[in-house]
């Protein structure tokens, strides 16, 4: 049996982590020593009990050929601490994955990542936000991480695909259960500009439980992390505090006073985390220069005066409405016409996917 084998079954087990692993090999030396050993020698290493050595005598060798078949089948690649590819911040927090599955290519320029998470019921501030800052960051040459949760999450990886960047999601649960399951054409997107990881056996069902785990991988990838938009019992207070025991930064977008998805976030900030506004922001307090990294973008707004595309009563409509949300009557109001044409020429141009209506009748251009 190869190391990589070793790793990969004793991650199977599931209850040995980072700091369990590091004990056992403190006891017998290597991965594959600790599976040859005797039940009453792994009750004896600190913090293997009996129930967690039978898990690891119990291991069985088709199980291990099962995930490396599934492992082909997904096109995953499967590395440890040994592999270069394995990410630098993760090796120095407490308790770094014992294996990480790759559905695309981590790189060296990724230790340059910044976490962005926050509400998974996020209002469109928030949604707007996160995709902005992460827009900006991978402007700056930052690869943004996540958790490709729906809300905050999605947009933040949205946010690097718009401005064709590099970006991570990290998942809790295995490659065979996508989750949400309508981020599956995101995950593909994301791996073809970065990469897709998780750290449980590809079979692993997205359990409550996964996701505290799933966090502190999160924190652990970036140089620090922003929360955009969190409850006061948001999930994003979890990833703060594995941020904080990993002596990362922690910055934090204020908002509303009044609004729930704002108290977890300005109370952040009430704790001593940093405020934030732009993205040079967090650049400043990372003590990093500020460099545009010139980049492709992913999407390029459309170009509204190419001959049939736009006509010109659709132009004049088109160009009243902003990056800002309008509602029904300010569109009204600015451009004089018709109501009954107003509705025929929005409907046109959001099937030219120019612009996009929001709730509320509001309505805002579909490139920001």
């Amino acid at each position: 049996m190869t190391q990589l084998e070793a790793l990969v079954s004793l991650n199977m087990v599931g209850e040995i982590g980072g700091i369990r692993l590091k004990r056992l090999l403190q006891f017998f030396g290597k991965p594959e020593n600790i599976l040859k050993a005797p039940l009453e020698k792994l009750m004896a290493v600190s913090g293997i009990g009996q129930e967690i050595a039978n898990k690891i005598h119990s291991l069985k060798k088709e199980d291990l050929d099962k995930e490396f078949a599934l492992a082909q089948k997904f096109d995953l690649k499967i590395i440890t601490q040994d592999d270069k590819d394995y990410p630098e911040n993760l090796k120095n927090i407490p308790d770094p994955p014992i294996v990480l599955y790759v559905k695309g290519e981590l790189k060296e320029e990724d230790k340059f990542s910044i976490a962005i998470v926050g509400s998974r019921r996020a209002s469109f501030y928030g949604l707007s936000s996160a995709e902005k800052f992460a827009c900006d960051l991978s402007d700056k040459g930052f690869t943004i991480v996540s958790g490709m949760a729906r809300g905050i999450d999605t947009s933040a990886h949205k946010g690097a695909l718009k401005a064709g960047g590099r970006t991570i999601a990290v998942m809790g649960s295995g490659f065979r259960h996508i989750y949400p399951p309508e981020n599956k054409a995101l995950a593909q997107k994301i791996a073809q500009n970065g990469a897709v990881i998780s750290e449980f056996p590809i079979d692993t069902e997205p359990l409550p439980q996964n996701f505290p785990r799933r966090n502190r991988v999160i924190s652990g990838l970036g140089l620090g992390v922003l929360v955009v938009e969190a409850a006061r019992n948001s999930g994003a207070l979890i990833t703060v505090d594995f941020a904080l025991e990993q002596g990362k930064d922690v910055f934090a977008l204020p908002g509303k006073v009044d609004s729930p998805t704002s108290f977890g976030t300005n109370g952040l900030i009430k704790q001593g985390a940093k405020l934030v506004s732009c993205a040079d922001d967090i650049i400043e307090e990372l003590n990093l220069p500020i460099v545009t990294k010139p980049k492709v973008r992913a999407e390029e707004a459309p170009d509204i005066l190419k001959p049939g595309l736009i006509d010109s009563e659709e132009k004049i409509l088109y160009d009243s409405i902003s990056e800002q949300p309008l509602l029904l009557d300010e569109i009204v109001d600015k451009t004089k016409m018709d109501i009954s044409k107003i509705f025929n020429i929005l409907l046109k141009l959001q099937l030219k996917k120019l612009i996009r209506q929001l709730p509320g009748r509001q309505f805002i251009r579909s490139n920001t």
